[in-house]
């Protein structure tokens, strides 16, 4: 599983905090970052396809490597965006940053201490939450399973630690060497299945690569230490509860935990549900095609949504109701024009870019026919996905972190309601469309609540990007297709395969270029001269 109307003024409204350069910009360094990290963790799922397929040892690994997910998803991951990045960015605009020292050092104590506790908690229990897990499993790989959650439980310690750094990172519009830790870890898982799996014999090759998530979960550690060169933090043991920076991050992270506890659980459910399919791959073929959802996700919607997240919640302290619209606006568009090219272009790319990133060693030919029909039903929610992420900052910016809660409570009940039933007729298909629903309905509740609350949305502005967007996505599409049907089927070798890939996408990249100049479509055109500035400015340099 992935995841107001006030009149609008001018979509040129003055934007606080660096404005719209500067919300560009940090998305830009975000950007980069992401498509490292996602070019690295297509690398990452590549060697781990050739090394272990889709077979037992794949998806006993895929298990295992979700529980600490799970687990900083429900704690760090809830915290970061919700209360860690609008709490901290608070401490950080005041004069004097002694008190945001104090309560970055405070929690961050107390998140080593608590995830510490968790992390032997989980190598205790290990058989019990493989059980949970995979239900549908034999004892024998409910056993495997176990093994592999003890070897990853200290990454949860490390990942934690550095989520909480991230937080602060952000706060501090420091992006540099954050924006990269994701790429970090997945060269670290890179070493676990190249090197440290040769360590093993057999079946305990697996181990080997399960050791690659803690070393990548160390190395993301190490990796943030530079920027936090002038940051004084220090061990604080107390009463963390009689802070007041404290109390109000657990404030705004409570409604939140209900969400988080109620997503991981649909997240449990969606695997326990896959294990019980006729397909033994079933649970690896639907997370190599995530992997593949999730690179538009994080280059695209991530970015921008962790760009626009500090000015968001500045506007909102200040009051500043023009600067907030104009913000979320601009966030919105830049989403869209990136967000629903890529996924049309994406789809009738499907088979050949599987083929070209897993389709090798112990990968076979019938798994890319699975991962890219699985990869076609998840792009149907990727635009809602997408622009998801930007409606939600919206609310934590004004510290709401009740009704994206409430919100995602509905959508999980949603998915069960479409996964429960379709289950038997569709197997791992009626799991993906249960994910699409829950998007869909998300995306869309959370956009009429916006609207209807905090406004912005009036005046035509989306009304007037969307069909000029989706004439210049079709004809883009139109264009990737009929090169793609015009190419002689490629040979199963990779130059074969990269211009299978390649050649239609740049195709595509042309027409959707021109198609934008013809129907001035202003956000695509202010990304591509951003571009070419960075590029000019890099090699002036």
């Amino acid at each position: 599983m992935i995841d107001t109307n006030i009149d609008s003024p001018s979509t040129d409204a003055p934007l606080p905090t660096g404005g719209r350069r500067g919300i560009v910009r940090s998305a830009g360094v975000i950007g980069i970052g992401n498509i490292t990290s996602r070019l690295l963790g297509l690398v990452r799922e590549s060697v781990i396809a050739a090394y272990f397929g889709t077979g037992e040892l794949a998806n006993a690994f895929k298990v295992a490597a979700l529980v600490p997910t799970l687990i900083y998803d429900m704690l760090i991951g809830g915290l970061l965006s919700s209360a860690l990045v609008p709490v901290f960015s608070g401490y950080a605009d005041r004069d004097n940053r002694t008190d945001l020292w104090r309560l970055a050092s405070l929690f961050i104590t107390l998140a080593v201490v608590v995830l510490s506790l968790i992390a032997g908690l989980v190598a205790l229990f290990a058989p019990q939450i493989a059980r949970l897990l995979v239900s549908g499993y034999d004892a024998q790989q409910q056993a495997l399973v176990a093994q592999l959650i003890r070897v990853v439980a200290p990454s949860i310690l490390f990942f934690g630690i550095s989520g909480s750094l991230t937080g602060l990172l952000y706060a501090l519009k420091r992006f540099n060497f954050a924006a990269f830790a994701a790429a970090i870890y997945n060269f670290g898982v890179i070493l676990g299945a190249v090197l440290l799996s040769r360590g093993f014999e057999g079946q305990g090759r697996v181990i080997g690569l399960t050791l690659g998530v803690v070393l990548g979960s160390v190395m993301q550690l190490l990796l943030l230490l530079p920027d936090l060169r002038d940051v004084r933090l220090r061990p604080r043991l107390g009463a963390f509860w009689r802070d007041p920076g404290i109390r109000r991050i657990v404030k705004l992270f409570i409604p939140v935990a209900l969400s988080v506890i109620v997503a991981a659980a649909g997240t449990v459910i969606d695997r326990n549900l896959a294990s019980t399919t006729k397909a033994s791959q079933t649970i690896a073929w639907m997370d190599y095609a995530t992997r593949l959802i999730q690179l538009p996700l994080g280059l695209v919607a991530a970015a921008v949504s962790l760009a626009v997240l500090p000015d968001l919640s500045r506007s909102a302290a200040r009051l500043d109701e023009a600067g907030y619209r104009s913000t979320l606006q601009l966030g919105l568009r830049m989403v869209l024009v990136l967000i629903i090219p890529a996924a049309i272009g994406l789809f009738v790319l499907a088979q050949p870019a599987v083929a070209l990133i897993y389709e090798r060693g112990s990968f076979a030919i019938s798994d890319t026919v699975a991962v890219s029909g699985a990869l076609r039903l998840y792009l149907l929610g990727l635009s809602f996905a997408a622009i998801d992420q930007v409606l939600i900052f919206a609310f934590y910016a004004r510290q709401d972190t009740l009704t994206p809660a409430l919100v995602g409570i509905g959508a999980i009940v949603v998915y069960l309601a479409v996964a429960v039933p379709l289950l038997a007729r569709l197997q791992m298909a009626g799991l993906i469309w249960a994910n699409v629903a829950q998007h869909t309905f998300h995306a869309l509740t959370m956009l009429y609540l916006v609207q209807r609350r905090y406004g912005g949305l009036r005046g035509g502005a989306f009304r007037g990007l969307l069909p000029r967007l989706l004439i210049a996505s079709a004809a883009m599409g139109g264009a990737v297709w009929a090169t793609l049907a015009t190419l002689p089927a490629a040979p199963p070798t990779m130059g074969g395969r990269v211009l299978a890939v390649l050649a239609p996408a740049l195709v595509g990249a042309v027409v959707y270029g021109g198609a934008v100049v013809l129907l001035r479509i202003e956000e695509a055109q202010r990304i591509a001269a951003l571009v070419v500035a960075k590029v000019r400015g890099r090699a002036g340099g």
